[in-house]
């Protein structure tokens, strides 16, 4: 990023004003989305040096999984006819800190894997679906919302399990005691 900007100044697309500013822009970015308009005059898509997937996800009589490091984008519209959808966001770099998935599930399934702190939130319609929301949010941590008609589904969401020395931490953190 602060390459590209360096070389459009040094080729004359940039003034040292507009450089300036957005070398200030670019060091107070605090999401990814703040960075992606830098640079979008600069050069062609292909060849931003940050990217975000804005495809949707469709398992129809089958599943999807989206794992490893990726950019989560703001709105992911996810389909799921007879089919699963997994979605790893251990890894991933969120755009925002409030990410709507958009599903449309018709006996499908959502599985999220979240890292510590993320709270999920169901606000579609829903009609003979579970949910098992397993998390352990934080209060002012990222936001992921589920949108949309969800029928005969299921939705899943877990953080990673805690290692039996972090459970016991936590008890002694909150005062408690073990059996006895």
């Amino acid at each position: 990023m602060i390459t590209l900007l360096a070389d459009a100044l040094a080729d004359g697309r940039l003034t040292i004003t507009e450089h300036s500013e957005r070398m200030e822009r670019a060091c107070a970015a605090r999401t990814l989305g703040e960075l992606t308009g830098l640079t979008i005059d600069l050069t062609p898509a292909e060849a931003q040096p940050i990217r975000v997937d804005s495809g949707s996800l469709h398992a129809i009589f089958g599943s999807v999984r989206r794992t490893g490091r990726w950019v989560v984008p703001v709105r992911l519209p996810v389909l799921a006819v007879f089919g699963s959808v997994e979605l790893d966001l251990r890894e991933a770099i969120l755009q925002r800190k409030h990410i709507v998935v958009e599903a449309a599930l018709l006996a499908g399934s959502i599985t999220l894997l979240v890292p510590d702190g993320v709270h999920v939130n169901v606000t579609g319609r829903t009609m003979l679906a579970t949910r098992d929301l397993r998390l352990r949010p934080v209060p002012d941590g990222p936001v992921i919302e589920i949108s949309g008609n969800l029928i005969l589904s299921a939705i899943k969401a877990a953080a990673p399990k805690r290692t039996w020395r972090q459970r016991v931490k936590g008890r002694i953190r909150r005062g408690e005691n073990g059996p006895g």
